[in-house]
This record gives C-alpha cells, sequence and structure tokens, in this order.
C-alpha cells in the first residue's frame, strides 16, 4: 500500500510540472511556480553548502541562449517601440521550468533511492495515461468536471474547449498535443527494445501507447505527431536494427481485439462518436473522401499562411506576436488596420510564422540553435539515448509549423539530471522492484 501511494504522489506531483494548473484558492499562482521556487530554494541551499547541485557550463550556455532570446525580444520591442514582451521574460521563463524539474528530480531521487532516465520516462508515461484517463472520466461522469470547474481556474489553457473536445487537468490543445507527442515517442522508443522486455512490459507499454493514442487525439490531434514518428522508428529498428516481431504481433493482437470495441462504441455512443471523429477527423476524411482534410488544418492553410511585406520585419520583426486588435489585450493598437483572428497577430497561429513578425528571422534562428543545444546537451550526457532526444526535438521543430509552443519542459527533466544518476540502470527495460 505505501509503494502504492507513493507512486500516486509521484504521478500526481510530475503532473503539477508536466501539466500546470491554478487552483481557485491560490490565484495567480500555478502549480509550476511552487515547484519551480522549491527547485530553486534547494538549488540555492547545495550551492552554499558546496555540494554538487547539478548544474555545470551546459547550463551557463544554454541560459546565454535564453537570455539571448530575451534581449532581441527587447530589441525589436524598443526599435518597433511596442509593449508586447511575449518573449521578453524567456529567460525566466526558462529558469522556472529548470526550477520546477529540479524540484521533481529530488522528489524522486528521495522517493525511490536513485532516478535516471527510465524513471523519468515512466513517470511521464504514467502522468500522461492518468490524464487521458480523467478526460474520458469527465465523459462518462459529467459531475467530474464540475468538480474539477469547482477547484481549478483557467483548467485546460482556453475555456473555449468544453464541449468542442476532451480534456484533462490542465491538458488541453495544441500544448498537451506537443507533450503527448514527446511521450509517445518515449514509448516508441522503449518499445523498440521488445527484445529485452518482460511480457508484463510489453504489455503495459502497449496499452499507455494506444490510451494516449486514442484519447490523446481526441484532446488535441497534433497528438498524432507522436504516434507517426513513433511508428517510423518501430519500422526503421525493425528493418535495420533489433527485429521485434514481438512488437508487431501484440501490436496486431491488441488491436484485432480493440477495433471490433471501437466499432461498436462508434455505432452506439453518441459522445464517442464524436469524440472519436474529431480526434481522426484526417482519417475518416481520407476513408470519406479520398481527401485528408481537417478544419484546423483548413485554416490554417486557407488562412494562417502569411509572409513580412518588408526587409525591417524579415530581420527584427514587428515587435508583435499578439494581435493588437483585440482591445482586451494589453498589447492593444487603436491605429492596428491588419487581420483579426483570435489573438494571433497578422491573423496566424503557425509556429515559425508569429515568431518571424515578433523577432524576425534573427529571434527565429537564436530560438531554434536554443532548442538544438538544448537537446544536444542532453545527448551528450546520455549518449545512448540519442535518437530518443532527437525525436522529441523533432517533435518541436515540426509542431512549430501548427503552434509556437516549445517542450523545453521535457528535456529539462533530463537535463537536470547528472551522468552519474544514470549508472544506476545501464539499459533503459532494466528491471527494478521499487516502481
Amino acid at each position: 500500500m505505501y509503494k502504492f501511494l507513493i507512486n500516486i504522489v509521484s504521478i500526481i506531483l510530475v503532473s503539477f510540472y508536466f501539466f500546470p494548473i491554478e487552483f481557485l484558492a491560490f490565484p495567480g499562482v500555478n502549480t509550476k511556480m511552487v515547484l519551480a521556487f522549491w527547485g530553486l530554494l534547494i538549488f540555492g541551499k547545495e550551492l552554499a553548502q558546496k555540494r554538487n547541485a547539478g548544474m555545470d557550463k551546459d547550463f551557463f550556455v544554454l541560459s546565454l541562449w535564453a537570455l539571448g532570446i530575451s534581449l532581441i525580444s527587447l530589441v525589436t520591442m524598443t526599435v518597433n517601440n511596442t509593449p508586447d514582451s511575449s518573449f521578453l521574460t524567456y529567460f525566466v521563463s526558462m529558469w522556472v521550468w529548470m526550477g520546477g524539474a529540479y524540484a521533481v528530480i529530488k522528489w524522486l531521487n528521495v522517493t525511490y533511492g536513485y532516478v535516471n532516465v527510465r524513471l523519468i520516462c515512466n513517470c511521464l508515461i504514467a502522468v500522461c495515461v492518468m490524464q487521458c484517463l480523467v478526460a474520458w472520466g469527465k465523459v462518462l461522469y459529467p459531475p467530474l468536471q464540475d468538480v474539477v470547474d469547482q477547484l481549478i481556474g483557467g483548467e485546460a489553457f482556453m475555456g473555449n474547449t468544453k464541449g468542442a473536445r476532451l480534456s484533462g487537468i490542465g491538458a488541453s490543445l495544441d500544448v498537451a498535443g506537443l507533450r503527448f507527442s514527446a511521450v509517445i515517442v518515449m514509448i516508441g522508443y522503449i518499445l523498440s527494445k521488445t527484445q529485452k522486455m518482460k511480457q508484463m512490459q510489453l504489455l503495459g507499454y502497449l496499452f499507455s501507447f494506444l490510451v494516449i493514442t486514442v484519447i490523446g487525439n481526441m484532446m488535441s490531434r497534433t497528438t498524432t505527431l507522436g504516434v507517426g514518428i513513433a511508428l517510423a522508428y518501430w519500422i526503421y529498428s525493425s528493418c535495420f536494427k533489433e527485429k521485434n516481431r514481438k512488437l508487431w504481433f501484440w501490436l496486431g493482437g491488441i488491436l484485432c481485439v480493440l477495433l471490433p470495441l471501437f466499432m461498436y462504441l462508434y455505432s452506439t455512443n453518441d459522445s464517442f462518436y464524436q469524440n472519436i471523429r474529431f480526434g481522426f477527423e484526417g482519417f475518416f476524411s481520407l476513408w470519406e473522401t479520398g481527401k485528408w482534410q481537417t478544419s484546423s488544418n483548413d485554416i490554417l492553410l486557407n488562412h494562417m499562411i502569411v509572409f513580412p511585406d518588408n526587409w525591417m520585419t524579415w530581420l527584427i520583426g514587428d515587435g508583435y506576436a499578439a494581435n493588437p486588435a483585440d482591445k482586451t489585450l494589453s498589447v492593444y493598437d487603436p491605429y492596428y488596420t491588419g487581420p483579426i483572428y483570435h489573438g494571433y497577430y497578422k491573423g496566424t497561429d503557425i509556429g515559425y510564422l508569429r515568431f518571424i513578425f515578433y523577432f524576425g528571422l534573427i529571434g527565429t534562428i537564436t530560438f531554434i540553435i536554443f532548442m538544438w543545444k538544448t537537446a544536444g546537451t542532453c545527448i551528450s550526457r546520455f549518449k545512448e539515448y540519442k535518437m530518443l532526444f532527437l525525436m522529441i526535438l523533432l517533435i518541436n521543430y515540426i509542431g512549430w509549423f501548427k503552434v509556437s509552443t516549445d517542450i523545453f519542459l521535457v528535456f529539462a527533466l533530463f537535463l537536470v539530471l547528472r551522468r552519474e544518476d544514470e549508472k544506476h540502470s545501464r539499459n533503459i527495460l532494466e528491471y527494478d522492484p521499487n516502481y
């Protein structure tokens, strides 16, 4: 019972980091900020005691790149005389995530007696499965949504998701989709090692993969990105590395069982019908019309592909990320005459274009390099997981074709993990009775 309770507490704590929420009783303070406070406090205490706090020159270099993003933001705000500080505090945001990650890693280390790459992956997988089950639970039992609304403010990141798509607790929209994608490629990487895996482990990871794939897409169709990369890696590893016959056998067997169930629910359950058609709209469109088509992609392609019309914008941007035509925003400009679409400047929510319009190619390239350096630091620390970190980085870069959200928080958990911590396990699948 004790181990069970410890696991539950750990999952909740990691969820507070991975999907931050704000309790109504404490407005203006979310769980990420609380974790960051404790993490940086512990870090400062360990530095004061002249201990190895797990920080080295790698963090100094990454901090300089993050500071560069903030300084470029300051320059574009000054030159363009705009009040939009969307990326001005990125340096601070980076260290808030690092502080939160530090608190999580310290908790796991104290709780389990160790922490390594495998344990972090398992915790993130458990968190995402929990979020998906909660999201579906709110459909099956609507009063659960009322309980969430009474406790949590700003739930699902935006209030317009209710009735339109599933949402967890602090998990919805493309923000959740990119994080689900990162976790799915973790599962994909682990499952590529099926020859070394116990059968119960295999089934557990496959169950997690399918839950996040199905319900995660009902919450955010960006989840498909991670699924596609994971499947591509399975095919690659099957052809060129390990022969994963066991993986394909069990995956095929599980799908043979689940597909009839899904077809039954699709025909008899209205909620399942609506949510599955939303989550896999592109596949249904391809099946029914012969063309891949989704409402969100139509909006992106037809309304959001907008490019700068002058070299100054290309170089340093216009200093706007949010729409200055929105009177409810602090960046409101009564003289702005550009397109209006939600809260986006120039009517585009495409990540790369939002970066360019905000701080030009200089800021965009700096941001790209920062994420590359972040992934590179993780690879240099844990060389055996190179493909895992490259796939997560790929998700970030591809995701920017749709939204401007980055997934630095995923890397942060591994950045505060020391090289020597991995000595507890030479293999990501090594059995551990404590977890």
